[in-house]
């Protein structure tokens, strides 16, 4: 009887143990996920940007596929209005332009169903260019700030790849005197935003030569001073730098703006060069001394790459968001070739999937 009593007894102290571990058990897995529901896992990093230079995309070749021979014109341009080295009185400059060359068929103009066509790139200062689809209508910039200002155009094609031949190059230096609203931007005659004016500070450019002068891609070796180069997006005022279009000439034209859908997938960095041909271009090779410029390219602020033939480039792997591309003129050793700060830009851009 009392053998069967201490089993029970045992048989009860084991039972309780037992339950006593459960509860521990549990009270630890309860307090884990109470602590795991007020503090989540961290968000995953947003996967690292690695881009690749690609071919044209198809969806160009077809384009250049239909276009017959007009990517093998040679279209050049005159401007009209502004006169080089004018005074304007007032907030209003006209821009007429005079379309000549072996066009080839080449017109600008927009396609109404897919907003598309050749074009004319219009930059007033070191700005983001402006599209210019019908010569026979009047462009007007409107609101300019007082002070010296550039206006640069060269030909587009409909994805905005410019053409280089002689000729399709042209720049103006030109002075407004009782300029616009310091509290506005500067826009087209189609509303679009051209520059922005606050803190516009007028500035005095350099001594040019005459615009047959002008034209010549003989390259140059030397430099104006340095001065601040316009910042991306309109940060900068938009004012005349001390250009000397004698001396080598960086003008950015893309990327520029908002990329959706497919124009994503590559995106093309573009650019018109002046007065220097760069290490990569077979006239350059042949010329004494040697040509030794470079254009360099960076993204978001990493790493420098190097263009070494003027010509576009295509670059895939863009993640979406906001991004910066930074293009420079340097000379063999990596330096900046200064021209008013035009040769050193930066633009932002937006890529949405």
């Amino acid at each position: 009887m009392k053998l069967s009593r201490l089993m029970l007894l045992a048989c009860a102290l084991v039972f309780a143990s037992a339950l006593a571990g459960c509860s521990s058990d549990m009270n630890a897995n309860t307090e884990a996920n109470a602590n795991a529901a007020a503090s989540p896992a961290a968000s995953p990093s947003p996967a690292a940007q690695t881009l690749t230079e690609v071919e044209r995309p198809q969806k160009v070749k077809d384009m250049m596929q239909q276009r017959g021979d007009e990517d093998s014109a040679s279209p050049k341009l005159k401007i009209v209005e502004p006169k080089e080295g004018a005074t304007l009185s007032g907030s209003t400059v006209k821009l007429k332009l005079d379309l000549s060359g072996d066009l080839k068929g080449y017109k600008p103009h927009k396609d109404p169903a897919t907003n598309m066509g050749n074009h004319i790139h219009v930059i007033l200062d070191n700005q983001p260019y402006e599209a210019y689809y019908d010569l026979g209508q009047p462009f007007e910039l409107r609101n300019v700030a007082e002070g010296a200002h550039t206006i640069r155009v060269f030909p587009s094609r409909p994805w905005h790849e410019s053409y280089k031949n002689d000729g399709a190059f042209q720049m103006v230096t030109f002075t407004v005197k009782g300029g616009g609203d310091a509290s506005k931007p500067t826009t087209a005659s189609t509303g679009e935003k051209m520059a922005d004016n606050t803190g516009a500070a007028n500035k005095v450019v350099a001594p040019v030569k005459p615009q047959s002068q002008a034209n010549s891609n003989k390259p140059a070796t030397d430099s104006t001073p340095a001065a601040t180069p316009e910042g991306k997006d309109y940060a900068q005022p938009s004012t005349a730098g001390q250009v000397d279009r004698t001396k080598p000439l960086l003008t950015y034209s893309r990327p520029k703006g908002e990329y959706k859908g497919d124009d994503t997938n590559a995106i093309m960095i573009d650019f018109w060069l002046s007065h220097a041909m760069l290490v990569g271009d077979d006239a350059g090779k042949t010329m004494v001394p040697p040509v030794t410029y470079r254009v360099r390219y960076s993204v978001d602020g990493g790493e420098a790459k190097y263009i070494d033939k003027w010509g576009p480039i295509w670059l895939t792997g863009w993640t979406p968001g906001k991004h910066t591309v930074k293009l420079e003129l340097v000379d063999k050793d990596g330096n900046a070739v200064e021209n008013g700060g035009y040769n050193t830009t930066t633009r932002e851009i937006t890529v949405t999937k």
